[in-house]
């Protein structure tokens, strides 16, 4: 089941998510030697990952993985380990950053991230992104991508550009050990209804996810759990 956690605002929310975050790094740690956590992209997480930077963590045991990546120059805008490293990764101590290198086309892009992604039997932590047709990471609703059973999957024409993009696979996503998602303003407040309600959005078939949101996203008459 999903469990919802509602906030007055966004500030409060991605607080509450770093901290999250926080807490299920320790643990993991306290019980093996090393922590994999994927990252999402776009601009909810950035405030979220700032905070989280300024946690006493133990860094050079935790590794970072980026969730998805679009096919573009590596010094393009658009990509998502540019916010990263500008909100999250540049303020670390220390760290193993895993990027998709997708500035060398989709083909090699995909083999290389494999060859990293295939030596993590399943993350411990899945931060991810939410759309608001309900994609998740790059796997969006009637792509085909949803059917590619591969750890890391190509993903072509995306509704939103650019078209071309690589991202780790649902059914690779789905067995993390937990996933979570920040979602925040009116914006979201619709497909965040629907999938309550179990639209089969992509998002809604990795299973049981921890949510963080704001009072705009899901209004407070709403119940805290689900």
């Amino acid at each position: 089941m999903h469990q919802w956690n509602i906030y007055n605002n966004f500030d409060s929310a991605s607080v509450a998510a770093a901290e999250f975050i926080a807490d299920k790094i320790k643990q993991c740690c306290q019980q093996q030697d090393q922590c994999h956590v994927v990252l999402p992209g776009g601009n909810t997480p950035a405030s979220c990952l700032s905070e989280l930077a300024s946690m006493n963590l133990p860094w050079e045991r935790i590794h970072w993985y980026v969730g998805d990546e679009r096919v573009c120059a590596k010094d393009d805008e658009q990509r998502n380990d540019l916010m990263l490293e500008k909100n999250f990764w540049s303020k670390l101590p220390a760290g193993n950053f895993h990027t998709i290198a997708t500035e060398l086309g989709m083909e090699q892009a995909i083999d290389e991230y494999t060859d990293v992604i295939n030596k993590v039997e399943k993350m411990d932590i899945a931060f991810l992104g939410l759309g608001e047709d309900g994609h998740t990471a790059s796997l969006f609703p009637d792509n085909k991508a949803l059917e590619n059973t591969s750890s890391v999957v190509a993903v072509y024409d995306s509704p939103k550009p650019p078209p071309l993009r690589v991202s780790l696979g649902l059914s690779y996503l789905r067995e993390s050990k937990l996933k979570m998602i920040l979602a925040a303003g009116a914006g979201k407040a619709a497909v965040l209804k629907s999938i309550k309600q179990g639209v089969d959005f992509p998002v809604n078939k990795l299973g049981d996810i921890h949510w963080f949101v704001d009072q705009q996203a899901m209004p407070v008459s709403t119940d805290s759990t689900d």
